[in-house]
C-alpha cells in the first residue's frame, strides 16, 4: 500500500471513529460537534480527549460542548469546522475513487482470464499436452492471485460503502449546518456563501436577481399573539415562498423576518413577476387558528430587488436590495420595488429615511 493510500485509509479510519463516538454518546450532528471530536481523536489535544471522555456516562449539553470548543479551538471554530470538513471530504473522495479503480482492475483481470480459458478449450487443434501446459501455467501463476483478488474486490466493495455512508452522514451535517431550523430553508451562514458566489460569473449577473422580503408589522403579530404564533407564521410564509418557486431556486431566511431569494437566468420582468407572484400568494392565503377560529389578520410582505449588474460586488448588491426593500415599506408596504439609480437609505437617528434623490 502506497503512503498516500495509507494516508486516506487512516482518515477513513478515524471518521468511522468519530462517527460512532458522536452516536454513541447522543451528540448533536452539527459541524462545531465533529471539529470537537475531529481534534480530540486525531491526538492533537490530549486535555480536549481527557474533558470529553468524562461524559462517557451522560449526553453532554450543547452548552457544554460549546464550552469546551471556546476553551480549546478559541474563536476560529468555524474556520476549522470548514477545513477539516473540506479537507476529510477531500480525502474521502480520493480513497473512493482509487477503491473504485482498483476493483474494476480486478474484475477486468478475472474476466480477460476467463476469457483466455474459454479460447483454449475451442481450440481443437490445439495439442492435449500443450493445452494441459498452458492451463498448468494459469492456474500455477494466477490461482493465488484470482482467490486474494475476489476477496480484495469484495471487502473493496464493502469499504466503498462504508465511504459512501460517512459522506453522506458529512453531507447531512453541512446541511444541518446550513438550515434555518425553524423555517426548514437556508440560512444567513448559507445565504452568504452563495451570495458571494454570484459574481464568480460577471457574464450571468445581468441575468442574477437578489430578491429581499420582509413581512410587514411582524412585531404587532409578535405582540398581540405571542411569540409561538409568530413562528408558525414565519414557517407559514417560508413555506408558501417555496411552494411559489422552482426546488431548484435559492431561499434563505436570513434572520428575523426577513426572507433571501437568489434567482437565476431571469430577466427584470421576469423577476418582477415572480416577486408578484409570491406577493399575491401570501396576500391571498387566510391565517387563523384552525383549532380555536381566531383569525390573526392579513399577512403580508414587502419585496425588494436589485439585479447582479447594479452593483460591484456581494456586499453592495444586499445593500442596495435592501434599500429597495425598505422602498417598499416606506411606500405603503405589500409591494414589490426594483432598485434605482438615485434611492438613498439613511438613518437620522429617530428611523430609517428613504428617498430618491
Amino acid at each position: 500500500m502506497t503512503t498516500a493510500v495509507a494516508h486516506k485509509a487512516q482518515a477513513s479510519d478515524i471518521a468511522t471513529q468519530i462517527m460512532q463516538a458522536m452516536r454513541g454518546m447522543g451528540v448533536s450532528p452539527i459541524p462545531r460537534n465533529y471539529q470537537l471530536f475531529y481534534e480530540a481523536y486525531i491526538g492533537t489535544n490530549p486535555a480536549l480527549a481527557r474533558e470529553l471522555s468524562q461524559y462517557s456516562l451522560r449526553a453532554p449539553r450543547q452548552e457544554e460542548l460549546d464550552a469546551l470548543a471556546a476553551a480549546h479551538l478559541g474563536h476560529n471554530g468555524v474556520s476549522a469546522v470548514e477545513r477539516a470538513h473540506s479537507r476529510l471530504q477531500g480525502e474521502l473522495d480520493g480513497l473512493l475513487k482509487l477503491l473504485r479503480d482498483e476493483q474494476a482492475s480486478l474484475e477486468t483481470y478475472n474476466r480477460l482470464l476467463g476469457e483466455t480459458a474459454s479460447r483454449i478449450s475451442t481450440k481443437s487443434t490445439l495439442s492435449v499436452d500443450l493445452i494441459r501446459n498452458v492451463i498448468e501455467i494459469l492456474a500455477e501463476a494466477t490461482d493465488e492471485t484470482l482467490a486474494n483478488g475476489e476477496r480484495t474486490a469484495e471487502g473493496m466493495a464493502h469499504h466503498s460503502q462504508e465511504m459512501e455512508e460517512v459522506r453522506r452522514e458529512l453531507d447531512e451535517y453541512k446541511r444541518i449546518a446550513n438550515t434555518d431550523s425553524l423555517t426548514r430553508l437556508a440560512n444567513r451562514r448559507a445565504f452568504d456563501e452563495r451570495l458571494a458566489a454570484i459574481y464568480d460569473d460577471p457574464m450571468q449577473l445581468p441575468v442574477t436577481a437578489l430578491v429581499l422580503a420582509d413581512i410587514d408589522n411582524f412585531k404587532r403579530i409578535n405582540d398581540t399573539h405571542g411569540h409561538p404564533v409568530g413562528d408558525k407564521i414565519l414557517a407559514s410564509v417560508g413555506a408558501i415562498i417555496r411552494s411559489s418557486l422552482r426546488k431548484d431556486v435559492f431561499v434563505a431566511r436570513t434572520g428575523g423576518e426577513e426572507f433571501a431569494i437568489i434567482l437565476e437566468h431571469k430577466t427584470l420582468d421576469e423577476v418582477m413577476e415572480i416577486c408578484e407572484r409570491i406577493r399575491r400568494a401570501l396576500e391571498a392565503r387566510p391565517f387563523r387558528n384552525s383549532r380555536t377560529g381566531v383569525d390573526y389578520g392579513p399577512v403580508t410582505i414587502s419585496i425588494g430587488f436589485a439585479m447582479g449588474s447594479q452593483a460591484a460586488d456581494p456586499g453592495e448588491l444586499y445593500v442596495r436590495s435592501d434599500t429597495a426593500l425598505y422602498c417598499a415599506k416606506h411606500g405603503g408596504r405589500n409591494r414589490t420595488v426594483l432598485f434605482e439609480e438615485g434611492m438613498r437609505k439613511e438613518y437620522s437617528g429617530k428611523g430609517w429615511l428613504i428617498y430618491r434623490q
